[in-house]
Parts: structure tokens; sequence; C-alpha cells
């Protein structure tokens, strides 16, 4: 049987920690900063190989954004000379940041994604080393008017499709869902059913201002969508959204995540509206529902329920592969929390962070 153990990455907006622990996930082992000083936006763990492979999407205020790679757990790091995600002269556009990484499909083990600020997809297919603008989405004749949320004008999701490799589905803020099935020369968006209450018309074909899209590999066709206002979920791989807000205490927040092997589990960090955005009354809640939306619960045990004056951020949310598996967010007071039974209970892990702006975690096997 090969060894197993979690690997637990947390980008920060001062470098990159990282955590493993056994399979029982009671005890973690910590490193960092790596990349220290740096933003640490997009973190992914690609285990398509065998040998799993970190990703890092980090920028400097000196040197610049930029894309590392290590292929050691973080004992060593990869980072060429030239910009691995560069803008064509021709856009007339500069990289500001990269706001997530995503892994290909299984049976293209050397694909990545890149998602920019400004709004646009790269892909790799060298392994996530280097990087090609998709040039059909910056091409599409709705980018114009893509806006800019608080955080910037983004593409933050990219869900390419576990099996069918022309599939990929992408979300920015603002300019909402837009979906690919010829792997990526033409675009449509995929926005039918989510609210835009800031817009002269409330139901626009884009414009949206989404903060994050969770597909389950389990059935790639049911996605989980946190909005500006609203909580969505799509049974027919985006093109349709319904309304899943009810029995939350708010229909605002930044993450949502789903379970890896139930497909009608999924987690969402709710937060107050506009005005101040922090958590309902102080208390710190994950909310889980196990029937697709239909009913929520709060977890809360283990989590502190008064004055937790602070934010979980859209990728600070995250759900580990195991068996039965560990949920994971991290907060803009640094803290990381952790629970091993799936949202029943929690523990903090680690405290005193810098800003906590990404979270992933994943089963390596050796």
């Amino acid at each position: 049987m090969p060894e197993e153990q979690v690997l637990l990455a947390v980008g920060t907006r001062k470098g990159l920690w990282l955590a493993t622990s056994e399979h029982d996930r009671a005890d973690w082992t910590w490193s960092g900063p790596h990349h220290a000083m740096t933003e640490v936006y997009a973190v992914a763990v690609d285990t398509r190989r065998g040998t799993p492979r970190l990703l890092a999407g980090v920028a400097s205020e000196h040197f610049g954004p930029s894309v590392a790679t290590s292929d050691d757990l973080g004992a060593s790091w990869q980072e060429p000379d030239h910009a691995p995600v560069a803008f064509p002269a021709d856009t007339g556009a500069e990289l500001q940041r990269v706001w997530q990484l995503a892994a290909g499909p299984a049976d293209q083990p050397e694909v990545v994604y890149a998602g920019t600020q400004p709004s646009a997809l790269f892909r790799s297919t060298d392994g996530g080393r280097t990087y090609d603008m998709v040039r059909g989405l910056w091409d599409h004749p709705h980018r114009e008017q893509w806006g800019a949320g608080y955080g910037g004008q983004a593409v933050h999701t990219i869900l390419p499709h576990p099996t069918d490799r022309e599939r990929v589905t992408v979300a920015m803020s603002t300019g909402g869902v837009y979906r690919t099935e010829d792997g990526g020369t033409n675009w449509a968006p995929s926005n039918s059913g989510i609210k835009a209450y800031f817009l002269p018309d409330p139901d626009p074909e884009f414009g949206q201002c989404v903060h994050k899209i969770a597909q389950n590999p389990a059935d790639p066709d049911r996605m989980f969508l946190q909005n500006h206002h609203g909580v969505y979920r799509s049974e027919d791989g985006g093109a349709h959204w319904i309304s899943i807000a009810e029995g939350l205490p708010s229909d605002f927040g930044f993450p949502i995540a789903v379970h890896p092997h139930r497909p009608e589990v999924v987690y969402g960090f709710p937060l107050t509206a506009d005005s101040n955005r922090f958590p309902p009354e102080g208390a710190c809640r994950v909310f889980r529902s196990e029937d697709s939306g239909a009913h929520w619960t709060a977890l809360t045990k283990g989590l502190p329920q008064e004055n937790f004056w602070t934010t979980v951020l859209r990728d600070a949310l995250c759900v580990d592969d195991a068996s039965v598996p560990g949920v994971y967010f991290g907060s803009r007071s640094g803290e990381v929390y952790a629970s091993r039974d799936e949202g029943a209970s929690w523990q903090r892990i680690i405290e005193h962070l810098p800003d906590v702006l990404s979270v992933r975690a994943a089963v390596i096997r050796r």
C-alpha cells in the first residue's frame, strides 16, 4: 500500500506556507514562508502525474507577477527567467496578477490553466511552466464591457471538464460565467438565472459579479455558485442557474466548495452585505448543505462564535480528496481552521499568519 499524507498550501499577502499531515490529519508540520513578501493569490496542487507539482501565482512589488513550480513539496522552486504568463504585445495589456491556477483533464497531465487580472485565460502545455493566451476569450466582443469588482477585473474561476477536454467554464468579476465547448475558440455567456441587482436590467446576458463557482468532480454538470448577492445551483453544466440561498443567514459571501465524492454536498461561508462584509453576528460559521442547497446547516463546533470580525476570501475555503474529506479555510486575520470529519468539528491549526488569500489541500500518495 502506498503511503499517504495530506498536503495543505496556504497563500497569503506575504508568502506561502505549506503543511503536511498523516492521513488522520490530527497533527500538522509547517514550513514557510516560501516566496516571502509576495502575494500568493493562486496556488494549486497537481497530482495527475504521480509526483505532485505545486504551482503558486506570486506577485512581488519589485519583480512583478509570475508562476513558480515545485516538484519536491516546496523544498525547491523553479521560476523561469522570462515571464511565464505575459500578454501579447498587440493586446496593449499588462499582467497585474495571476488569480487562479487549475489543472486540466486527467488525460492531459501537462495542461494547466491560469486566470489573470486583467480578465484573460492562459493555457500551458508543459505542466505550468509557460503559458499562451486563449485568444478566443480575449477577443470576445463582450470583453470591453467587462467591469472590475472591488478586487479588480479578473478571471478567478477556471473549471475544465474532467473528461471532455473541449469544455471549460470560467467566471470573472465582473462579467459573469462564460463557457467554451470547442477548446477555447468560441465562448458564450452562461448566466441564465443569475441576478445582477446593481444593473438597470437585473437579468442581463452578462455583467454579473460572480465570486466563485465549484464543480463537482463526481458529477461535473452539477455546479454551485456564490454571487455578489445570491447562491445558485446548476445541473446542466452552467446553462441555467437556480437560487439555493433560502436558509442561509445572508446570500452574500465569497467562497463555495464541494464534497469530492457526494455531489449533493456543498459548503459556503456567508457574510453580511456590502456595507461591512463580516460574518453575521460576528459568529464564525461554515454552512453545509447535504441536499444540493435545499437545506443548510451551520457548522460551529470548535469555531469561535463571538467577535469573529474577519472575512474568508473566494479561494480560502477548500476540501481535500480523502475518502472522508477534510475541509479547510483561512481568514484575513491569519487563522487557518481544519475539519477532518467533513465539517462536523473544527480545530485551529495555525494563527498569526498574514492575510490568507488562498487555501488548497490534496492527498499525496507516495
